[in-house]
C-alpha cells in the first residue's frame, strides 16, 4: 500500500491513478487532491456535481468562466467521465506547479488563487461583500471574517475523514 491516498477506496484505480499522476506531476501531495476533491463533490468524486446557484461543475467546481478558459463548457464538462474530467484538472493547476505545499494551498487553487502561498491567517472573505456571503458557510468561528485557515478547515476535516478509506 506504498501508494495508498486518502479516498482511494472510493474510486476506481484508474482515477486513483491518474491522482497520482497528476499530483506527481504538480509535487502535491495526492491525499491533499483528492480531499479537495472530495470536498467539492461531496464525496461523490463525479464529474457532473453541479452547484444550482453559481453553475460550478465538476471534481473541482469549475466556474463557467473557467471552463471557458480551458477551451470547455460546464455542460460538456458534467457529461464528461470523472477520469476524463482529470485532465482538466491537471491543466487547471499546472500554473501552480510546486506551489502546493500545504493542504490549505491545494484549496486555495480551487477558492482563492491568490491565497496560494499566503499565511493561514490571510484574510480572503469579510462581510459585507458578495464573495464573503458565498462562502459565508466558512466562517467558522461566525467573526465576519474567512481566513485561509478557516476555510480549509472543511477540507482537513475531508482529508481525515478520507483516511479511513485509503486505498
Amino acid at each position: 500500500m506504498a501508494d495508498a491516498i486518502a479516498w482511494g477506496a472510493k474510486v476506481g484505480a484508474d482515477f486513483k491513478a491518474k491522482v497520482l499522476t497528476i499530483s506527481a506531476g504538480l509535487g502535491c501531495d495526492p491525499s491533499h487532491l483528492m480531499s479537495a476533491m472530495a470536498f467539492e463533490t461531496g464525496e461523490r468524486f463525479t464529474a457532473d456535481v453541479r452547484n444550482k446557484v453559481s453553475g460550478a461543475t465538476g471534481l473541482i467546481q469549475f466556474m463557467p468562466v473557467t471552463a471557458k478558459a480551458l477551451g470547455t463548457t460546464t455542460d460538456a464538462m458534467a457529461a464528461m467521465t470523472a477520469v476524463d474530467q482529470l485532465d482538466y484538472v491537471a491543466k487547471y493547476l499546472k500554473p501552480y506547479k510546486g506551489k502546493m505545499k500545504t493542504l490549505s494551498d491545494v484549496y486555495m487553487t480551487i477558492l482563492w488563487p491568490a491565497a496560494v502561498g499566503k499565511p493561514e491567517a490571510f484574510v480572503l472573505f469579510k462581510q459585507p461583500t458578495k464573495a464573503y456571503q458565498q462562502n459565508a458557510g466558512l466562517d467558522a468561528n461566525r467573526d465576519g471574517v474567512i481566513t485561509k485557515a478557516e476555510a480549509a478547515a472543511k477540507v482537513q476535516a475531508k482529508l481525515i475523514r478520507g483516511m479511513g478509506f485509503r486505498g
